[in-house]
């Protein structure tokens, strides 16, 4: 029988020959093993039970073929928290933890006398960012919108294990808060901003669901059709705050003119100094 190190470095040896990521072997060796990291240092020499060496060949089987491991292990950490995730979702990433961060900072500097404050956020996937600003702001009041009621099957999932209440709608874009003339004072999205014909990561490609991937031929299709449509969805003082993608600055700043004219907006550079974050300020600096 091996031991947890050999079987390890091996996974670790085949990874590298391919130029994958070498960390997945122990990533999904302490998911399976049911373990923290650390404590998988204390077992290095430990002889594998053969049922858990059996799984643990079979998960990275998968992974050579392709699947992310997010995918593999059912789940993907975001600010601190387990969110479930399957192929009917995108996994979310460290960058959009960014937004959610700078969302919490902005909502201490233009909304700290609201007793109750209104966001939607519109495309949820997998919940991450509606759930985590609930939990983290007990304040908010959040109804989160997708177009997949797959997704929102998971994202619904992802709030009661997580205990936030969150009022989930089916729907195409601003459409189920439209027809009910919802009123929000923060408008958070993180729409689809690949351009049709960029090439991506296969392992990306092959298993996110496109529709949450691809954003028209230029990247920006949704972003326009949210600029355009956002206005009546406003209260008078109002946030907007959207992910968006690291080129895309310029085109950004074209559009927002567009359809906002010279409302206060800012393009903020996420933690390896690329612009990332949007942030409209919608009648919002006039009363700093």
């Amino acid at each position: 029988m091996k031991t947890v190190k050999q079987l390890i470095k091996e996974a670790e040896s085949h990874l590298d020959d391919e130029h994958k990521d070498v960390n997945v072997a122990k990533v999904l060796f302490y998911h399976l093993a049911k373990k923290e990291p650390h404590e998988l240092y204390l077992m290095m020499d430990e002889e594998v039970d053969p049922e858990l060496e059996k799984q643990f060949l079979a998960g990275m089987e998968e992974y050579y073929n392709g699947k992310p491991i997010q995918y593999i292990k059912g789940y993907e950490t975001f600010f601190g928290r387990d969110f479930d995730v399957n192929e009917d979702v995108l996994i979310p990433r460290y960058e959009t933890e960014e937004l959610v961060e700078n969302i919490l900072y902005r909502i201490d500097d233009y909304f700290s006398d609201y007793q109750d404050i209104h966001l939607c956020d519109v495309g949820t996937g997998s919940g991450a960012i509606a759930i985590t600003l609930a939990l983290e702001e007990p304040r908010l009041k959040v109804i989160a919108t997708d177009i997949s009621d797959d997704a929102l099957t998971v994202a619904k999932h992802n709030a009661k294990k997580l205990g936030a209440n969150i009022e989930f709608r089916s729907g195409d874009m601003l459409e189920p808060l439209l027809k009910t003339n919802e009123k929000v004072d923060i408008f958070v999205s993180n729409p689809p901003y690949i351009p049709n014909d960029q090439e991506i990561e296969a392992m990306v490609k092959d298993n996110e669901p496109h529709v949450a991937l691809f954003g028209g031929n230029d990247g920006l299709y949704f972003y326009r059709k949210i600029f355009n449509e956002v206005k009546p969805l406003l209260n008078d003082r109002a946030l907007l705050a959207f992910e968006m993608g690291f080129d895309q600055r310029e085109l950004m700043e074209e559009a927002i003119h567009q359809f906002f004219g010279d409302v206060p907006f800012e393009i903020i550079k996420d933690i390896n100094g690329k612009d990332r974050m949007l942030f409209i300020y919608h009648h919002l600096k006039d009363h700093d």
